[in-house]
């Protein structure tokens, strides 16, 4: 059975002598994700291929048999915490030889052989496409002590038959295609996870049911872009319709867009349900016309900008947000400021911003990377600081304002408080438990709120980021 694509010198009998039973129904994986909503769900994929196999997930890792990182290439920076990871990962290899230690994702497809010459203690590289060899990768290690990689890309992989294991909860994301055709000049992910596949409509249709089914009350529609989704004859738009009828008491969103591919046809299903949540994230990447062109975008600020108005026509309350990549190679002052001039005229909710940074095998990386860092760090700023300004502009308008609100978990940072998102994609901070005072200004009774609620929650303090509120009756 060749299931290990290449051995780097480890002999057979290097193999694992030790109590880990590969048939055993109580082995424990360790799993930590990096990067975007597609890492997130990928995880649910192969703790689902694990659970086939015996394998338990455990939120310590001391108690782990194997760790895995699924990690994110897409920038230097999301590489470099990994690297940080792995490096504080060495103590629990020394404590425990035995441990099974694997990277999954876009760094093991983008690095695979720097990571296992570099990084000793490293046992598996598997790419986003080989996830369904993850069990069998463990045993032959096992077996044979033989480290293995497993990256080869595929055309028809989507993992269409695998049942994601999800965390019990009130969201869900349902990965709907995987892959990129659109090469963007400084983007790795046509190198990194494919070509553009899309999943079977029905069985897409068939697990929003089962989710509404099991309590899920908001469902994210996932792909590097979505709107390139095709079936047969569906298009994006056919499938988001038929979701969104399919599971009309849950809230149903979606990303990534790429503007080139986002139609009227989009908008009007988006205004015909109202189960689907007015929030578009459309990444503009510039406001020069040159840098998109060098970019590889395929459409103009004009174009970009007649979505916008349009959008903003037909649903007046939209949220709209956007990743904006600062300093591209060649990018002059004049560029920026147009990229400023954007943010000024779309009024953004929030933005997702970035210095640019070379990725290999891009056809951007063998430009010049001419702007120095001094400037890079201050015309960042300078998004970053504009978008914030006009985020908090945008929620103070909203102070006093009542909204229906989905309570999704507790707040990160306090247990006496829940955290929900309205429907324009807004995170709210309520009390989870607050005092009903009737007209007569008297105390008549305490009220607990529960995860999965809808509530109408009346805005009363706002930053850049998040809305805070009490509940009304």
């Amino acid at each position: 059975m060749e299931i290990t694509q290449l051995i780097l010198n480890n002999k057979p009998s290097e193999a694992k002598q030790n109590n880990f039973n590969k048939n055993s129904n109580d082995k424990k994986v360790y799993i930590e994700t990096f990067g975007c909503q597609m890492n997130y769900s990928d995880t649910e994929i192969v703790l689902s291929v694990l659970s086939d196999f015996g394998y338990n997930e455990t939120s310590e890792i001391i108690d782990s048999d194997v760790i895995l990182l699924n990690t994110c290439s897409i920038r230097e920076n999301a590489e470099n915490k990994v690297f940080k990871r792995l490096d504080e990962l060495k103590k629990y290899k020394k404590t425990n030889p035995n441990l099974i230690l694997g990277v999954l994702g876009c760094m093991a497809e983008r690095l695979r052989n720097e990571l296992l010459i570099k990084k000793k203690m490293v046992d598996l590289i598997v790419g986003p496409d080989e996830y369904r060899k993850v069990p069998h990768l463990i045993d032959n290690l096992i077996e044979t002590g033989e480290k293995g990689i497993a990256v080869k890309l595929s055309r028809v992989e989507t993992y269409d038959d695998i049942t994601p294991v999800r965390k019990k909860g009130v969201t869900a994301w349902i990965s709907i295609m995987r892959g990129c055709d659109k090469f963007c000049t400084f983007c790795v992910v046509p190198f990194t996870r494919g070509r553009e596949r899309s999943r079977n409509f029905m069985n897409i249709i068939e697990e929003a049911v089962r989710l509404s089914e099991e309590g899920v009350k908001d469902i994210w529609l996932l792909g590097q872009n979505v709107n390139s989704y095709r079936f047969g004859e569906k298009d994006f738009a056919d499938l988001l319709d038929d979701v969104a009828k399919a599971v009309p008491g849950v809230r149903i969103r979606y990303t990534t867009s790429h503007p080139y591919d986002l139609s009227m046809k989009l908008l009007d299903v988006m205004v015909k349900h109202s189960n689907i949540c007015n929030y578009i994230h459309l990444p503009i990447q510039s406001g020069s016309d040159r840098i998109l062109k060098e970019m590889n975008r395929l459409y103009s600020v004009e174009q970009y900008m007649n979505v916008m108005k349009k959008s903003r026509e037909m649903m007046p309350s939209v949220g709209l947000s956007t990743d904006i990549i600062s300093c591209f190679p060649s990018e002059t002052e004049d560029e920026h400021r147009m990229t400023l001039d954007v943010i000024r005229e779309v009024r953004y909710d929030g933005a997702y911003t970035f210095a640019y940074s070379p990725r290999e095998n891009t056809k951007a990386f063998f430009l010049e990377d001419d702007i120095d860092e001094e400037t890079k760090k201050r015309r960042l700023d300078e998004i970053i600081t504009l978008q914030r300004k006009i985020s908090v502009e945008i929620n103070q308008n909203l102070i006093g304002r009542t909204m229906p609100v989905l309570i999704e978990s507790l707040s990160k940072k306090s247990d006496e408080y829940f955290m929900g998102r309205t429907d324009c994609n807004k995170s709210v901070i309520i009390p989870k438990e607050y005092t009903y005072v009737n007209d007569s200004g008297e105390l008549t009774h305490k009220r607990s709120l529960s995860i999965g609620d809808f509530v109408n929650i009346k805005i009363d303090k706002v930053n850049s980021a998040t809305l805070f509120g009490e509940p009304v009756l």
